[in-house]
């Protein structure tokens, strides 16, 4: 109890630091696309880390941002901080949603999603290096630049040091009130392409087989995927076809986004998917695509690390209440590598990817101390 009460009252004491850091991170916007932003943006992030004792080590990627992997202390063992810096915003954003402090909370791009996680995690570094409370594992922070669309640069070593680690602590922000997140479905989504025989709509539209029409039939089908009981959501979110008014149309296309809150319930999908046949036989229907993020299962071993933040959180005199959302994030490749993981350990706000987007300031300190106790207690 002593310890992280001293924990505690070192984050809250580092309160200025911890909002500086934050403010200086949403100051250089770093939207996805723009290399040179978001390299920028990791500049000032590589510097800070550096003044706080980390070992910064820069992955270079030709297209994306660098990635920025960072380590603390020493052991034959490892714990993972995982986050990212590159935000939905664009340049000039910051024109429309000023930095500012109002009411106790701070707004800003970027600031929820998830630069105030990363400024979280490094002060819950440096109260255990400063207040020489003791942690018997080194601390690796990863922090990537393209999780807003899909990590396909960062995916490998995302889970190359989850597969060093001992379990993956997310700095992705918390749910509504500060809960947690042991569980995110998996995310994915698949390609329909139709393809009909062509022929005039208006003088022989019996020699046309309609892409659009077979099409019809098989979006039928899908929607009969979604089963909201089961958490599996299946959702057809684009829709193209046809290629003139009198034309019967010889090729159709959907885009289908699909959620699912287990593997199991992802290999079902998969297989309803690679078995679409054609109502008409005179079209052909093929289908492409699959999850992009396995979902993060609540296993006993998610539970675990819960239980462990929620009695932290106690000595600390908050209640930390657990959810899942149907979003995903990096949490979800490290989790299905069978690695302990939780998420949600960011900030706690609103606004994620909206105008509106800010975090609770007086809150951050103690999401700081949080995060410590759990890098000082993970000792099994």
């Amino acid at each position: 109890m002593k310890s992280i009460i001293r924990l505690r009252d070192f984050c809250r004491g580092e309160r200025d630091w911890l909002l500086a850091t934050v403010e200086a991170l949403v100051r250089l916007e770093s939207p996805t696309t723009d290399k040179t932003a978001v390299d920028r943006c990791g500049a000032e992030l590589a510097s800070r880390l550096q003044a706080i004792g980390g070992n910064v080590t820069r992955l270079s990627r030709p297209d994306r941002g660098d990635h920025l992997l960072t380590e603390f202390g020493c052991g034959a063992s490892q714990i993972l901080l995982l986050g990212h810096f590159d935000t939905v915003w664009p340049v000039g954003q910051l024109d429309r949603m000023p930095l500012t402090r109002v009411d106790g909370r701070l707004h800003g791009p970027g600031v929820f999603d998830m630069k105030a996680g990363i400024a979280i995690a490094m002060l819950a570094t440096r109260a255990l290096v400063e207040t020489g409370t003791p942690f018997s594992r080194r601390i690796v922070m990863l922090w990537t630049t393209d999780e807003e669309i899909g990590s396909g640069t960062s995916r490998a070593a995302i889970e190359d040091e989850a597969r060093r680690s001992d379990a993956v602590f997310v700095l992705e922000p918390s749910l509504p009130g500060g809960a947690v997140k042991t569980s995110r479905k998996g995310c994915g989504g698949y390609e329909v392409i139709v393809r009909g025989v062509a022929a005039h709509a208006g003088i022989e539209p019996q020699r046309g087989a309609s892409a659009v029409q077979e099409l019809a039939h098989q979006i039928l089908r899908i929607n009969a995927l979604q089963d909201l009981d089961r958490g599996i959501s299946v959702n057809v979110v684009q829709v193209s076809g046809g290629l003139r008014s009198n034309v019967i149309p010889d090729e159709a296309r959907a885009t289908v986004d699909v959620r699912v809150p287990s593997a199991a319930a992802a290999s079902e999908v998969d297989a309803a998917f690679r078995g679409l046949r054609p109502v008409d036989p005179r079209t052909s229907v093929e289908s492409s695509g699959g999850m992009d993020r396995p979902p993060l299962e609540r296993t006993a071993e998610v539970e675990r690390l819960y239980k462990r933040a929620r009695a932290i959180a106690g000595g600390l005199g908050l209640h930390l209440e657990e959810g899942g959302t149907g979003g995903g994030s990096d949490g979800n490749f490290t989790a299905a590598l069978g690695i302990p993981t939780l998420d949600g350990l960011g900030a706690i706000g609103d606004g994620a990817h909206a105008r509106h987007e800010h975090v609770d300031i007086e809150s951050l300190p103690d999401r700081a101390a949080l995060v410590a106790g759990l890098l000082a207690d993970l000792k099994d």
